[in-house]
C-alpha cells in the first residue's frame, strides 16, 4: 500500500510540474482603426494605433478577432514586433485579443 501511495504521489508531482500557465498579460493596448485601401506596392492590410503611434499590419495570428465584418474602431490587447519592410511602420502581431 505504501508503494502505491508513493507511485501516485510521484505521478501527481510529475503531472503538476508539466502544467504551464499561459501568460495572460499582453504587451500593449491598441485600436484597429480601419483598412488600408492604398494602391501602392506595400499598401494593404489594416491600420492600428498603439501608444498614439500609427502602425500597419497585414495579417492576424489565429484568434477570435475577425476583421472581415467588423465595425471599426476595434479595441484590442496584443503582443507585436516591428518588422523590416518597405513600410517603416509595419508590425507583426504575435498574439491578439479583442477587448
Amino acid at each position: 500500500m505504501k508503494t502505491i501511495c508513493t507511485i501516485v504521489f510521484i505521478l501527481a508531482l510529475i503531472g503538476f510540474s508539466s502544467c504551464k500557465k499561459e501568460n495572460s498579460s499582453y504587451q500593449s493596448y491598441g485600436t484597429i482603426i480601419g483598412v488600408d485601401v492604398g494602391a501602392c506596392a506595400c499598401c494593404g492590410g489594416w491600420f492600428i494605433t498603439i501608444d498614439n503611434k500609427l502602425y500597419e499590419f497585414w495579417s492576424l495570428p489565429d484568434s477570435k478577432v475577425n476583421l472581415n465584418n467588423v465595425k471599426f474602431p476595434v479595441q484590442v490587447e496584443l503582443d507585436w514586433k516591428s518588422i523590416p519592410s518597405c513600410r517603416a511602420n509595419l508590425i507583426s502581431i504575435q498574439r491578439i485579443k479583442q477587448d
